[in-house]
This record gives structure tokens, C-alpha cells and sequence, in this order.
């Protein structure tokens, strides 16, 4: 009787641990799973920051260009109408 009780007690036991070590691991999975989540989403709010901050220097590059080759073509249209009114007088 002694060794009945005593290997129940055992099974008892080892039931308790792999239960319980099983919520152990359901739970560090979800919390590894939030983690990585966070992260993701930390990486990704990153990321778009980045490219918008790199788009809006490119966007201004390209009107900063522009208005330079405007403001290069109106002098050279200028002086070539000036020249061309000088001549035709």
C-alpha cells in the first residue's frame, strides 16, 4: 500500500510539473511573442521615419535644383534677348 501511495504521489507530481511546466512555456511564448511584436512594430515606426525624413531631404534637393535651373535659364534667355534686341536695332 505504502508503494501505491507513494508512486501515485510521483505521478501526482509529475503530472503537476509537466502542467504546469507547459503554462511555464505557453506563457514565456507569449510574452517572447509580444516582445518580438513590439519590436517589429518599434523597427517599422523607425524605418518610416527614416525614408519619410529622407524623402522630404530629396523632395527639397529636387526644388532646390529647380529653382537653380529656373533661375539659370531665365539669365540665359535674358542676356540672349538682350543681345538679339541690341542686334536689331
Amino acid at each position: 500500500m505504502k508503494k501505491i501511495i507513494a508512486l501515485s504521489a510521483v505521478l501526482v507530481m509529475g503530472a503537476l510539473g509537466m502542467a504546469c511546466g507547459e503554462a511555464a512555456n505557453t506563457v514565456t511564448n507569449k510574452a517572447a511573442n509580444a516582445a518580438n511584436t513590439a519590436a517589429n512594430t518599434a523597427a517599422n515606426t523607425m524605418a518610416n521615419a527614416a525614408n519619410t525624413a529622407a524623402n522630404t531631404m530629396a523632395n527639397a534637393a529636387n526644388s532646390a535644383a529647380n529653382t537653380m535651373a529656373n533661375a539659370a535659364n531665365h539669365a540665359a534667355n535674358t542676356a540672349a534677348n538682350t543681345a538679339a534686341n541690341a542686334n536689331h536695332k
